[in-house]
């Protein structure tokens, strides 16, 4: 701005001329969205975040009832979940809820809000549906496949994931099973992710080779393992021994807990025993996946070692039936 000499005032003009320069060079220079989608860009990402993790993971969507009551009658798309918006009574609804339930696809409600953020512009209907990357196993066909393995020269690794919510999580985590010769995962079919795009992306093509289950219950899904003889071990940061301590060699299922919360009470006290991972910096935890590589890796590397020394056959005769009392680490190693 200029200043005059006279009589000490600015010249206006002048200083109008250089704030609107500043204010054009501090506007943003990006070109402009289209009408209906401003203000859009973060709100697509708000619709329950535990259900819809990624924008990638959006490809993966049918909505509309109809459509969605054409995918449950085909059977060719593999459903993750269904998500319904509250208040909606179509009347056919009740077809889709049944044919739901027979496919053993979750069904979820949410406020139409919601729905809209995540379809905007779309006539959804209220439905939404999200197709999985891959195929689910049956949970009591898998069980009874690894219980077969029980008493043979290659008894069953299981693994139970307590509410995993992060896709990249699960994804590494699979990898990670896939490699260490897990025979079977099972994951509860709320309040975690499912194998979505995001987690077959990050488990880099071991979804094709590892078996996944859903269960409705993991305290009940425990109770099965231990009838058909199979140990229950969590991780916790307050277990009972470290997880090189464990008879990795016997039947062994091992349940790791979700993001933050870890295992949840339920699942804790029904675990046959409870391993923690020794940590000697400031952080008091280790991420699940990296949990998870730990401990199966100790696993694989002691049914190794027992191979080769030859001391496989008849290793299970000597154990505790799993659910007994673990009074004096009888399936500790010495």
């Amino acid at each position: 701005a200029t200043k005059c000499n006279s009589c000490g005032t600015h010249d206006f003009a002048t200083i109008f001329k250089q704030r609107r320069t500043e204010k054009l060079m501090r506007k943003p220079t990006g070109p402009r969205p289209p009408r209906g989608e401003r203000g859009l860009v973060d709100s697509r990402n708000d619709f329950d975040a535990g259900q819809a993790s990624s924008q990638s993971d959006a490809v993966n969507q049918i909505y509309g009832l109809i459509p969605v009551l054409e995918a449950l009658r085909a059977g060719s798309k593999k459903l993750e979940q269904i998500t319904i918006a509250e208040g909606a009574r179509h009347e056919r609804l009740r077809e889709l809820l049944d044919l739901a339930k027979q496919a053993r696809v979750p069904v979820h409600r949410a406020p139409r809000f919601a729905l809209d953020r995540a379809l905007p512009g779309v006539a959804h209907q209220g439905v939404l549906a999200k197709t999985s990357a891959a195929s689910y196993r049956d949970a009591d066909e898998l069980l009874d496949e690894l219980s077969s393995q029980v008493g043979t020269a290659n008894p069953p690794l299981v693994l139970g994931l307590d509410a995993v919510e992060d896709p990249r999580n699960l994804g590494a985590i699979l990898r990670t099973a896939e490699c260490a010769g897990v025979g079977g995962v099972f994951i509860p079919e709320r309040r975690a992710v499912g194998l979505t795009a995001t987690v077959a992306k990050t488990a880099a093509g071991a979804l094709e080779h590892i078996s996944v289950a859903r269960v409705t219950n993991l305290v009940q899904l425990i109770e099965q393992l231990k009838q058909r003889n199979i140990w229950v071990i969590g991780a916790a940061a307050d277990g009972t021994s470290d997880y090189t301590e464990w008879d990795w060699t016997v039947p062994s299922a091992l349940f790791l807990g979700g993001e933050g919360s870890g295992l949840h009470r339920l699942v804790r006290e029904r675990c046959d025993a409870l391993v923690r991972i020794p940590l000697r910096g400031r952080i008091e935890s280790l991420n699940v996946s990296v949990a998870a590589g730990v401990i199966l890796y100790e696993a694989l590397r002691q049914r190794t070692a027992r191979k080769s020394e030859g001391l496989n056959s008849g290793a299970t005769e000597t154990l505790q039936a799993p659910g007994e009392s673990l009074i004096g680490g009888k399936n500790v190693l010495p």
